[in-house]
C-alpha cells in the first residue's frame, strides 16, 4: 500500500529476530524495498540468516562510535547502490552500570559512551547518507518516553534520547530544503535483547498491559510499519516529528514507577 518497490535502506541495529530494527526490516522489504543491515560481530551469526531471508543486499559489521568504520560502511554502501533513500538509525548502548545504579551516580566516562553511541551516532550517519540521498530521502531513529519523563533503571539512557530527540530536530530543519525528511519513533516497551539490561522489565511490560488505554503492549510489526509509513511518501510532509507508538500510552504519561521496580 505504501508501495517503497526500488527503494535501498540501510537498517542499523539488527541484533536479532527481536530486534526493532529486524521489525521495520521486514515492513520495508514487505512494502519492496531493498535492504542493508549493519550489526555487531557479536551479533552477525544470528543477523546474517535474517538477512538472507529478505534478500539483503549485504551486512557489514559496523561500531557506530570509529569514524573509520563508518567511513568503510558507506564505502559499502556504494559498491551496492548508486544512492540511498532510507536510513533506519536502531542504535542505543550504555554500560550496564549506569542503568542498574542512582543516574546521581553516573560516571563521566559512561555518560560520554551513551550520548556517543545512541545519540551523536544519528549525526554521524545523517552526515554521510544525505549527500547520497540525491532525490531526497527518510531518516528514522528510535526513542523512548524515557527522554520525557523520569523512568525507572533508564538513567542515562533517558538523557540520551533526550539529546536524540533534540537531534532530530536540528536535523530535520538542516536537511529539510534538501528534501531529507528526519523522525522519531517513540514505541513502547518491548522484549528486545537490549531490554534484558533493564530490571523489572517483566514486570514493567505487565503494568504498561494494564494502564495503557488499548489494555495491550506495542509489538515489532506495529512498529514496523509506522516505519515504513514514515518512509514512504504518504508521509511526505512529515519531518521533525516523534511519533509515538505505545498504545495510548503517552496519553497518561509513565506508568507508575513501582510497576517497573
Amino acid at each position: 500500500m505504501l508501495n517503497l518497490t526500488g527503494r535501498r535502506a540501510l537498517i542499523t541495529g539488527v541484533a536479532n529476530h527481536r530486534s526493532i530494527a529486524w521489525g521495520i526490516a521486514k515492513a520495508l522489504h514487505d512494502e519492496g524495498c531493498v535492504v542493508a543491515f549493519t550489526c555487531l560481530g557479536a551479533t552477525e551469526r544470528w543477523v546474517r540468516p535474517l538477512a538472507e531471508s529478505v534478500d539483503a543486499a549485504f551486512v557489514s559489521i559496523c561500531d557506530v562510535s570509529d569514524d573509520a568504520a563508518l567511513d568503510a560502511l558507506f564505502a559499502q554502501v556504494d559498491e551496492a547502490w548508486d544512492g540511498l533513500d532510507i536510513v533506519v538509525h536502531a542504535i542505543a548502548f550504555a554500560p550496564l552500570e549506569a542503568l542498574a545504579g542512582a543516574f546521581l551516580d553516573t560516571r563521566r566516562d559512561d555518560f560520554r559512551a551513551a550520548l556517543d553511541v545512541s545519540a551523536y551516532s544519528l549525526v554521524a550517519l545523517s552526515q554521510r547518507a544525505a549527500p547520497r540521498m540525491r532525490e531526497g530521502g527518510a531518516i528514522v531513529t528510535m526513542t523512548y518516553h524515557g527522554s520525557q519523563q523520569v523512568m525507572p533503571h533508564y538513567n542515562v539512557m533517558g538523557v540520551a534520547k533526550a539529546a536524540l530527540e533534540c537531534a532530530v530536530r536540528y536535523l530535520a530543519a538542516e536537511l529539510g530544503p534538501r528534501g531529507v525528511r528526519v523522525n522519531a519513533i517513540s514505541a513502547g516497551p518491548i522484549r528486545t535483547l537490549a531490554t534484558s539490561a533493564f530490571g523489572g522489565f517483566r514486570r514493567l511490560l505487565d503494568t504498561v498491559q494494564a494502564h495503557a488505554p488499548m489494555r495491550r503492549n506495542v509489538t515489532l510489526d506495529d512498529v514496523g510499519r509506522t516505519a515504513a509509513f514514515l518512509c514512504s511518501d504518504a508521509a511526505a510532509a512529515i519531518t521533525g516529528e516523534v511519533l509515538y507508538v505505545d498504545c495510548g500510552l503517552s496519553l497518561l504519561g509513565a506508568p507508575p514507577q513501582d510497576g517497573a521496580s
